[in-house]
């Protein structure tokens, strides 16, 4: 197949929130681009980009998908990603190697939160943007109203580059505000057009728009302020370089319209994409964690970065790579710098969904694949020995739900194990932990879906059931006030007999400091050599709990007195006399249950506040503070863990799926006294049943 220099490279991605209709525009851009001779259907499950079992099922993405067209002896690589909060992790990873993002909005929907998330990301990344605005054949559709909301939302810098002339059913005519022409396309699904003048009508109404897109052009580089300033207007050559350049440095986002089903949009779309988005080599160079520099230049020495794995069936694991500089061939020996270890590129591939073809060579931002590197995993970056290099990790999102999972066929725990680890390497936003404290595999991801889809996975692919069930809570027992107690074990049973004694004070500690033991003994009274068997004995015992088996934190413990005996005292007495003295002590130290409470984020639409904040309230939470965020509240609150199970599918059905939450640890407080006594009475039946 026929290979594309740097310059004739462009690597867009589609992203916004769920349902705008990014698959049904690459579909539509692949149809146009000529790489299929039928346009799919989400809902027929015939689309390139969602192509697994589980997307087809669904009908959502799930999956960042790699596909590819020619436009006018350019290369297009497209990047479909998911638009989903619980797929978010596939939208970081394209971030980082997608030159342009096409961020998507829905007529119908507007600005949504997802929409936001997007946004943030590109800034975080520096990643260009274009806006478009989809679904424009709907009925009931205000244009205005949705450009103003982005406006509102990201700022001034956003920009009409087009309009349509009507919305709804008979939407097939945009006047183009680069060309200052009308396009009408034809309706029959080509995407097709032909260009007309602007009706008189919509003459002054485009002059003022163009106008407008000719200031924020100007208004990007001092020296075309200037030129403006002189002449009143820019050539048509200091625009167009004006604008690219202003795209490039992140400075104009402009707007066009589309309709993805009818395929009205597209085309004008891709010649926009060719003309005005950044090829690889024009944008600034690529830094490592250590400051090096890589221009995106086939000149410069050879390095990849991986943004995404995935395990394919009768294939492997299939790694995913932007060429950050220089040209890669199938042969290369390189290094992970990630982990040291050497990898020997097998074929290099370029995808458009399942499908792939075998290049000779990739020149430098070209984007492909390859199969069954041994140890090199997403976040990892290749490069040749003596010219190392590491690219930064992706700044994937902290997981926002956990559940617990256990086999359902014993014997199954090696195989559910290998299967998470690799799950893991596929989808770093999918964490898991075996828990000795909970005595659970706790998996965590970013909601209930994510996880479902991930345990689905480990069924299909490694053959073993799980039951899904409830985690545990790690509770934590403490003291409220000082208190002191003896610990005296003695044992004669013939023979050698057993002798410890000690007195122990037991105090509160600051939360945020577990334990200090502190030897206060004077005079002897406890020899020094069995000092250590007290405190090892207080802290075995702080480790198994007093109250319902959990954890002792923030207690000081002293040992102040106590005696001993020549013939019978031993570490081991002194252990179990320290243990006993502990457990006494507390029992008198007004204990207490701890539970862990958690920073709970929520950015919802603002006719759902009410209901949100309600919700939080019922979950025993406290409101810490709300922001407004343009069209969106931002609720802040602390609620307690044990409160969150399953808590974004109620944010979902909540909001109608236009909710978000992040979580994260905050503190441990003092559970309630009616709960706690549930909590402990179900601690104790259970401790009796294994027992």
């Amino acid at each position: 197949m026929k290979t594309f220099l740097t310059e004739h490279l462009r690597n867009v991605g589609f992203a916004g929130h769920g349902g705008v209709g990014k698959t049904s525009l690459v579909e539509a851009a692949l149809y146009d681009l000529g790489q299929i001779n039928r346009l799919g259907t989400v809902e027929q499950g015939n689309t390139v980009s969602d192509y697994l079992d589980d997307e087809i099922e669904r009908q959502i993405s799930i999956n960042s998908s790699l596909s590819y067209g020619v436009w006018r002896d350019h290369k297009i690589n497209i990047i479909d990603t998911p638009g989903y909060s619980d797929f978010f992790g596939e939208v970081a990873g394209a971030m980082r190697v997608i030159d342009t993002v096409l961020l998507i909005v829905s007529a119908a929907g507007g600005v949504e939160v997802g929409t936001e998330v997007v946004w943030q990301e590109a800034v975080k990344n520096n990643v260009p943007r274009f806006f478009i605005i989809n679904k424009l054949d709907r009925e009931n559709i205000d244009f205005n109203h949705v450009f103003e909301g982005l406006v509102e939302t990201f700022g001034a810098q956003v920009v009409l580059a087009q309009f349509p002339v009507e919305t709804g059913p008979n939407f097939h005519k945009i006047i183009d505000l680069f060309r200052m022409k009308m396009l009408v396309f034809k309706t029959d699904g080509s995407g097709d057009y032909s260009e007309e003048d602007i009706p008189a009508a919509l003459n002054e109404k485009s002059e003022a728009l163009h106008l407008k897109l000719v200031e924020a052009v100007a208004e990007s580089d001092e020296s075309l302020m200037e030129k403006y300033f002189e002449a009143g207007t820019l050539s048509e050559d200091e625009f167009r370089a004006g604008f690219k350049h202003a795209i490039a440095e992140d400075v104009v986002f402009p707007v066009f319209c589309a309709s993805a089903t009818a395929n009205i949009g597209i085309k004008r779309l891709l010649d926009v994409v060719i003309n005005f988005a950044p090829a690889p080599c024009d944008l600034h160079e690529k830094h490592g964690e250590n400051h090096e520099e890589r221009k995106t230049q086939d000149s410069e020495s050879a390095s990849a970065f991986i943004f995404k794995t995935s395990s394919q069936m009768h294939v492997g694991e299939l790694s995913y790579f932007k060429i950050m500089s220089g040209t890669l061939k199938t042969g290369m020996d390189m290094v992970n710098t990630s982990s040291g270890n050497f990898e020997r590129i097998g074929q290099i591939s370029v995808m458009s969904g399942k499908n792939k073809e075998n290049p000779e060579i990739l020149h430098a931002g070209d984007i492909g694949a390859v199969v069954k590197l041994k140890s090199t995993h997403t976040g990892n970056t290749l490069c040749v020995k003596g010219k190392e290099i590491t690219y930064p990790k992706i700044d994937f999102p902290e997981p926002s739900i956990r559940s617990a999972i256990r086999p359902k066929t014993k014997g199954d725990e090696d195989k559910i194990s290998h299967g998470l680890h690799t799950l893991h390497e596929e989808d770093p936003t999918f964490v898991y932990v075996n828990d000795g404290e909970l005595k659970q595999t706790i998996i965590s991801g970013q909601g209930e879906l994510h996880l479902a889809i991930i345990l689905k996975r480990l069924k299909d692919r490694y053959g073993v059931d799980v039951i899904e069930e409830e985690p545990h809570i790690p509770y934590r027992e403490t003291i409220r006030k000082k208190a002191e107690a003896q610990g005296k074990f003695k044992k004669q049973s013939g023979g050698r007999g057993q002798y410890g004694d000690c007195h122990l004070r037991l105090e509160p500690m600051p939360r945020e400091q577990r334990f200090e033991f502190v030897d206060a003994v004077v005079g002897g009274v406890i020899p020094g050599k069995f000092i250590p068997a007290v405190e090892k004995g207080v802290i075995e015992t702080m480790e198994r709990g007093v109250m319902a088996g959990y954890p002792v934190v923030s207690v000081r413990v002293s040992v102040f007195d106590g005696s001993y005996h020549n013939v019978d005292s031993s570490e081991m007495a002194f252990k179990v006399a320290a243990s006993m003295g502990f457990k006494k002590a507390f029992e008198d130290a007004s204990p207490v249950l701890l539970e862990p409470i958690m920073n709970l984020m929520v950015k919802v639409p603002e006719e759902f506040m009410g209901d949100v904040m309600g919700d939080i309230s019922s979950r025993r939470g406290k409101i810490m503070g709300m922001d407004g965020e343009g069209r969106f509240q931002v609720i802040n609150a602390q609620v307690p863990l044990a409160e969150l199970y399953k808590y974004s599918t109620t944010l979902r059905s909540m909001t109608a799926g236009r909710g978000l939450h992040k979580r994260s640890f905050s503190h441990y407080e003092e559970v309630p006294s009616d709960q706690a006594q549930k909590i402990i009475e179900t601690a104790k039946k259970q401790h009796e049943e294994e027992n």
